[in-house]
């Protein structure tokens, strides 16, 4: 059986006036890796089969489609989706009677023959993938963990403005899905907002010989996940204000405009689904100030599973006027606001490049380059380095290099999200 933990980390003195309030809650997972038996599961995968693929950007697909297959746990249902223009679903046929089917060897064969026969055709529409694969989740049994991947190379360019911000919208909460790119064509901010909605990750694959790892690692994390949904339940007391709660690592995710109520003083944020691992969250509140010498609970942090509390922490307050006490900063705190602080400047300055304002992105980018040293995060600073040339990182002095290829950049802006922890 799962077990959760929540650890604070805030800085829990405020001087006199204050009124914002800044906590780390760690949360780790235990008994909650997948083992056969575990739960009903579903997987979808979804690859790219546009026109632009013809050549070896497919036949790496489909070699990684079927190399997925055998990292997906005999009894997970499961269904092959290849995306154009429309989506046609490979396995199970489309004149099959279900939508979805329970992975054993002779269906893993058979999908295997299925992904074989698929041809580059058509362009790019990727809210009839999502919506697609809707209708195969919503054919498997409520309770199981939902999880897709989604494989592209180009933009989405063959449906009307807004259909895949709504397609977006219609699925969000059904299923999680994580992403990836393949090549230098893709448009790395909108397949982030497919990522983002449904809480997981978007990556680059710099060549097609990359992408059958990829497809193993991703299903394998699916895979190991035994907790189908977890939920964040911020309490924060009558007259105060949540101002944001993020998931700070493995990755930056704003959850903030995911909250429901779960009574007048309480919200809840989804999570998604866990394994054995650890995670932590970055929470705002804003009250009001309180007299010298007086200790306030700021919010308390639950995590719930299925409608139980597993686990709490408790984020409190006081105030003083001994600058020793309130000039303290968690490391915790700093180390992950540098973080967010870092993602955005990093996209913020490709985006300055990417509209010709080179002054702006010298900035943003040197900002960057400051943080990622401030905060020790190696692999952004090796990332940046493809994009800038450093002059003095701790001044975050840099020039733009004028050899950084597209794909350099699209590496350093989907990997803007990933964080580093902080060293305890």
């Amino acid at each position: 059986m799962a077990t959760f933990e929540a650890r604070v980390f805030s800085n829990a003195y405020l001087p006199q006036g204050a009124t914002d309030v800044h906590a780390i809650v760690s949360v780790t997972a235990a008994g909650a890796q997948s083992h056969s038996g575990g739960g009903p599961a579903a997987e979808v995968i979804i690859f790219d089969s546009s026109g632009s693929m013809t050549g070896a950007n497919l036949a790496a697909a489909k070699h990684a489609a079927s190399v997925a297959l055998d990292q997906i746990t005999d009894g997970t249902y499961f269904a092959i989706v290849a995306g154009s223009h429309i989506a046609t679903r490979v396995f199970p046929y489309p004149n099959a009677p279900v939508k979805a089917v329970p992975m054993e060897p002779a269906a893993r064969a058979e999908a295997k023959r299925a992904i074989q026969r698929v041809a580059a055709t058509g362009g790019t529409a990727m809210s009839s993938w999502l919506m697609t694969a809707r209708e195969i989740f919503r054919s498997v049994p409520p309770d199981a963990r939902k999880h897709a991947i989604l494989l592209t190379d180009g933009k989405n360019e063959s449906e009307p403005a807004g259909n895949l911000e709504r397609a977006i919208r219609a699925v969000q909460g059904e299923f999680q899905c994580d992403a990836r790119g393949v090549g230098d064509r893709w448009i790395v901010d909108e397949v982030r907002q497919i990522t983002t909605a449904l809480l997981g990750q978007v990556g680059l694959i710099a060549d097609p010989s990359g992408i059958e790892a990829d497809f193993r690692d991703m299903i394998r994390t699916s895979m190991s996940r035994g907790v189908a949904d977890a939920e964040l339940r911020v309490w924060t007391p009558q007259g105060s204000q949540l101002l944001f709660l993020r998931q700070v690592a493995p990755n930056l995710e704003d959850l903030t405009h995911r909250r429901t109520a779960v009574n007048p003083l309480t919200a809840a944020f989804p999570t998604g689904a866990w394994s054995d691992e650890e995670r932590e969250y970055h929470v705002a509140v804003r009250v009001p100030p309180r007299p010298l010498g007086a200790e306030q609970l700021v919010a308390r942090v639950q995590v719930a599973v299925a409608g139980e509390v597993q686990a709490n922490g408790l984020v409190t307050a006081t105030w003083s006027d001994d600058p020793a006490l309130t000039a303290r900063i968690s490391p915790q705190v700093a180390h992950y606001t540098g973080q967010a602080e870092l993602a955005s400047a990093i996209q913020e300055g490709l985006a300055a490049k990417a509209a010709g304002d080179e002054a702006t992105a010298t900035t943003k980018l040197g900002r960057a380059v400051r943080l990622a040293a401030e905060t020790g995060n190696t692999e952004a600073t090796t990332r940046l380095r493809r994009v800038v040339e450093i002059e003095d990182a701790d001044q975050g002095t840099v020039r733009l290099r004028r050899d950084a290829s597209r794909l350099d950049e699209m590496a350093l802006d989907a990997g803007s999200t990933k964080t580093t922890r902080v060293k305890r």
